[in-house]
């Protein structure tokens, strides 16, 4: 056949899907609007890789504060250079990014987005923050942020139109300088173009997360383009009686198909495009994009343009494959040929053959081969498309009697398991993919988790404090805090027995009150005035030595010059304690000593941290104590202590899972509610009739809901199984034990079942109305 001849013919099936009448237009509609919500998810997956690579280049571009973080010698200060601190806070679990700048000069750098520097006292703010210090909901945060907003930070400034930023006017911030919160600047952006490698476990989550998402929409795909095939094949017998052959007719209907994947691109990109637009309003998982950072890769947007119209054809013509179109009709009504169980099962048996060379490796023992990675995944879930047909076939044929819906339901599914199985294929792989990636998640989670020592039992939050503010005034502004039920304020150096950087036996120093000194250590009795000698301390290596009355030590904190060092003579009638795990278990050694027995002149060498226990009954706790730190200083960060701390690339690729899922979930209800309709469409003479002839609606009803529930509920049991078997494959792969994760099992199945719910309660009106006599009506 030469490409003439099959052109010829593919052009004559997109003119018949076009001229068809109101048949064909619907149909064709239907298959439209079913490719282009496919399409429109795959465009917006290929713009997601652009999409990040955006947030990271803006990020990249506003970067600052190098040298504050780095132990590189502080530039001199010129007419183009800028002072910047750090001054991020959170409000209600959301993360505030704060600068405070000071120019230097008048050839100072602006950053990204700012058209002029704020004043003292004046603040540019993103325009989320605008609308939520505007808000009443944002209360708290205004009396943390009273400066006066004169502006705002432009797009190029912010990685996210939801993203709460603001910069404000700064004053006197060189004498910071040494303290590591300030940063002198001649320009803005992240000199840094490495990266730490990948976990190669972390690369494997990438790939799984990728592959499952996508094939669903692969799967759907496939399916909308067979959407009315009864109705088509009855039209094309009529082609047979004019003239045409078989092989012929299949083209015809092949370029059917192609007209439906060809409006289905159109309709995809429009729906891509309206999708990009609502992003920017949308916040999914705490991300945010602007609609133009939604730009799909051209080569992978020309890759599925080409895609879909080519698997629109070869997917006709491979359902055709055993369908008789005679010039007298359509051969269906002979009872099919059995399913073939044996080659269903190479293409799952081939998946594990590629998986199973890759157990044992990991991050200890190398990189997996993404390839072979990809084709095992792609081909186990590509298995339950070929399995399900075959399972509900067999299962079908061996149920018998029953009520009237049931019967109804089971005859229906016996002529068509086809078409019942290809409606559940989609979600089916989606639960098993969803399945093995909640195993996977769950195997590897500690990994990249460690469990923090903090002991939440005594204290939920932390704040630093600088030095030379005294700890009792401290204590009483968080005593008398809202929310605050205990405070336990330290200041902390060390000593050594000579000053400088020579010295050779070096301990630490704790001062505090003593309610606070006895959560860290157990004390004999204790006032004002008293010095202590502890043992026990993790790190302690040299008290008993330096713990001598008479002894002469020097504070020196940063081990500087001994100009800088400020001596102090233990006193004679120091006591002994017991360390004891404080709040955050650790065990600590050295002195501690109370503020009555501390020269005044130590109080600037401290370093001070305060530790406080929150009453998690007073609503908006964490934000009085926020804004008592702010008061205090405002270059303070109060955080929150957790039980666990998290790889941050871990985190990021499982809200990448979620905010995909989501976006599945979402397709797999339209193309599920789309295919329903369609066979409701099909049906619509033979329902007519059967009410006609007096069968109750409530029968029907319940005949369509058997018929969408045996199918889903075979499916979802062999998603479960595919699913438990290639999550167990994926942990032996990353060598970690095999552990299944049945409540992740349930809630995806769960998952699964609540949308197909949700879909035949929304395909109940279009059906009571196709169930009115009228529907017998023809011209």
């Amino acid at each position: 056949m030469n490409v003439r001849q099959w052109s010829r013919d593919l052009a004559m099936g997109v003119r018949f899907a076009f001229t068809g009448g109101r048949e064909g237009w619907v149909r064709l509609l239907l298959t439209g609007v079913g490719v282009g919500l496919g399409v429109a998810l795959l465009l917006l997956t290929t713009a997601i890789p652009n999409a990040l690579a955006a947030r990271d280049d803006r990020a990249d571009a506003r970067w600052d504060l190098t040298e504050a973080w780095s132990d590189e010698k502080i530039p001199e200060a010129r007419d183009d250079t800028l002072l910047i601190a750090g001054v991020p806070t959170t409000y209600h679990d959301t993360d505030v990014r704060g600068r405070e700048l000071e120019p230097e000069g008048p050839k100072a750098p602006l950053p990204p987005g700012v058209a002029e520097f704020p004043a003292v006292g004046e603040m540019l703010v993103s325009p989320a923050l605008e609308e939520l210090l505007a808000s009443d909901e944002g209360a708290l945060l205004r009396e943390r942020l009273p400066d006066r907003i004169v502006g705002t930070i432009g797009e190029s400034g912010l990685i996210g139109p939801s993203e709460l930023a603001f910069y404000r006017g700064g004053e006197g911030l060189s004498s910071h300088l040494d303290l590591g919160v300030v940063a002198r600047v001649d320009g803005f952006g992240n000199p840094s173009t490495t990266s730490e490698p990948w976990d190669p476990v972390l690369l494997l989550l990438v790939l799984v997360v990728f592959v499952v998402l996508l094939m669903p929409v692969g799967v759907f795909i496939a399916t909308a383009v067979r959407f009315g095939g009864e109705r088509r094949d009855r039209r094309l017998a009529a082609l047979r009686l004019i003239g045409s052959d078989s092989g012929m007719t299949r083209r015809i209907a092949a370029g059917e198909a192609f007209a439906g994947a060809l409006l289905g691109l159109v309709l995809g990109a429009g729906f891509f495009l309206l999708g990009r637009q609502a992003a920017g309003s949308l916040e999914i998982y705490d991300i945010s994009v602007y609609p133009g950072y939604l730009n799909p890769s051209p080569a992978l947007a020309a890759l599925v343009a080409v895609a879909v119209p080519a698997a629109a054809v070869l997917v006709t013509l491979f359902a055709l494959r055993g369908v008789v179109i005679e010039p007298l009709g359509v051969v269906r009504t002979a009872r099919p040929a059995r399913r073939r169980l044996w080659w269903r099962l190479l293409l799952p048996v081939g998946g594990l053959a590629l998986l199973v060379p890759m157990i044992g490796q990991g991050s200890e023992n190398g990189e997996f081969n993404q390839y072979m990675v990809t084709g095992g995944v792609v081909l186990l879930l590509v298995g339950i498309t070929a399995l399900l047909p075959w399972v509900v076939e067999t299962v079908v044929a061996r149920l018998g009697s029953g009520a009237v819906s049931w019967q109804l339901a089971v005859r229906r599914l016996q002529v068509s398991s086809g078409s019942a199985a290809r409606m559940v294929n989609g979600i089916a792989v989606a639960v098993a993919g969803a399945i093995a990636l909640q195993m996977l998640f769950a195997g590897v989670e500690d990994e990249f988790t460690q469990m923090s020592r903090n002991d939440l039992t005594r204290a939920q939050m932390s704040v630093e404090v600088p030095s030379g503010v005294a700890l009792g005034t401290v204590t009483g502004k968080f005593e008398a805090t809202k929310g605050v039920d205990a405070v336990y304020a330290f200041g902390e150096t060390y000593v050594g027995d000579t000053p400088g950087q020579d010295a050779e036996r070096i301990t630490e120093v704790t001062v505090g009150g003593c309610r606070a000194l006895r959560e860290v250590a157990s004390l004999p009795s204790c006032r004002d005035g008293d010095v202590f000698a502890v043992s026990g301390g993790e790190w302690d290596e040299f008290t008993p030595e330096l713990a001598k009355a008479g002894q002469k030590l020097w504070f020196d904190p940063d081990y500087g010059v001994e100009a800088d060092s400020v001596a102090w003579t233990v006193p004679g009638d120091f006591k002994k304690g017991r360390s004891v795990e404080d709040p955050t278990g650790m065990k600590r050694g050295g002195f501690l000593i109370t503020p009555g027995a501390l020269p005044e002149e130590i109080d600037r060498l401290l370093g001070q941290k305060v530790y406080l226990g929150i009453d998690r009954s007073v609503p908006d706790a964490y934000e009085y104590v926020r804004n008592t730190a702010a008061a205090i200083d405002p270059y303070s960060d109060p955080l929150v202590w957790t039980s666990t701390e998290r790889s941050g690339r871990f985190d990021s690729i499982r809200t990448g899972l979620l905010v995909g899922a989501a976006c599945v979930l979402f397709l797999i209800g339209a193309s599920l509610l789309v295919s329903q309709l369609e066979q409701l469409r099909e049906r619509k003479k033979l329902l007519s009739a059967l009410v006609a002839f007096g069968t109750r609606r409530r029968t029907l009803s319940l005949s369509v809901l058997w018929q969408t529930a045996l199918p889903i509920v075979l499916g979802l049991a062999l998603a479960v199984v595919v699913g438990l078997t290639l999550g167990t494959v994926l942990l032996k792969m990353t060598n970690v034990p095999l552990a299944v994760d049945w409540t992740g099992v349930l809630t995806m199945t769960g998952f699964g079942a609540a949308v197909v719910l949700a879909v035949t309660l929304l395909s109940l009106p279009p059906l009571l109305r196709l169930m009115r006599p009228e529907g017998l009506r023809t011209e």
